[in-house]
């Protein structure tokens, strides 16, 4: 069993989900408490995909949170890093295009899609802003970037209580019912790691979105961050 340093060295990270991928969507709602399904709500409000619209859903796994997109009729293009991800989702979905492909290097040519998105996948990317950059890049005038991640909670008692939830409580939940506890060991390290709202809005600022925004879900244990890539 593969669990990744904080460096996130692609082959350790992609490895790692790799051996999570059979039992990732149920280990994500056990350890959420069905809070994930409320998240991937408000993305699909966030990002409001159309009908013939393009969108771009990086970090897809099994391709979980890109059935909203494909529901509202349009064209979505789950992408992720880690085969084993891919391979599940090719079996549970066969109709959804997956595409193997590396953030900081995506497979695809300039002002392409509508929309990008991403969810709980940033934080594991080795070089967050080459991968802003990237999202960018394949983003047509006037698209945008919806990202969904962990953040920090913007009361301090419930932060310190979170905190606490993330490094005691999680490993020995992860431990009954996932294929690979370790990997939700880094998991929560990274979560604790990971820049706060303005820091990451700042971020895609410099990356080159424009009108960047965020709002907080649950208290701020996640942050929905919006940007729009100018014509």
């Amino acid at each position: 069993m593969t669990r990744a340093s904080l460096d996130k060295q692609p082959h350790e990270v992609a490895s790692m989900f790799d051996d999570v991928a059979e039992r990732y969507d149920l280990t994500n709602d056990v350890l959420s408490l069905g809070q994930d399904r409320r998240w991937r709500k408000e993305v699909a409000k966030a990002v409001d995909a159309r009908p013939a619209q393009k969108v771009l859903d990086l970090a897809a796994g099994t391709g979980t949170s890109s059935l909203p997109f494909a529901q509202t009729g349009a064209y979505v293009v789950p992408c992720d890093f880690s085969q084993g991800m891919l391979q599940v989702g090719k079996q549970r979905r066969p109709w959804l295009p997956y595409t193997a492909g590396d953030a900081t290097r995506l497979p695809f040519k300039d002002d392409t899609f509508d929309a990008v998105t991403i969810s709980f996948g940033l934080r594991n990317v080795q070089d967050t802003d080459a991968a802003l950059r990237e999202m960018q890049r394949v983003t047509r005038p006037g698209g945008r970037i919806v990202i969904c991640e962990f953040s920090h909670p913007t009361w301090a008692p419930f932060r310190t209580v979170y905190t606490e939830y993330l490094m005691r409580a999680l490993p020995p939940v992860a431990r009954a019912v996932s294929s690979n506890p370790d990997a939700y060991v880094y998991l929560a390290e990274s979560i604790r790691a990971w820049p706060d709202q303005p820091a990451l809005a700042e971020r895609l600022g410099k990356a080159g979105w424009s009108r960047v925004a965020w709002r907080n879900l649950s208290g701020g244990i996640v942050a929905l961050h919006r940007g729009f890539k100018e014509s």
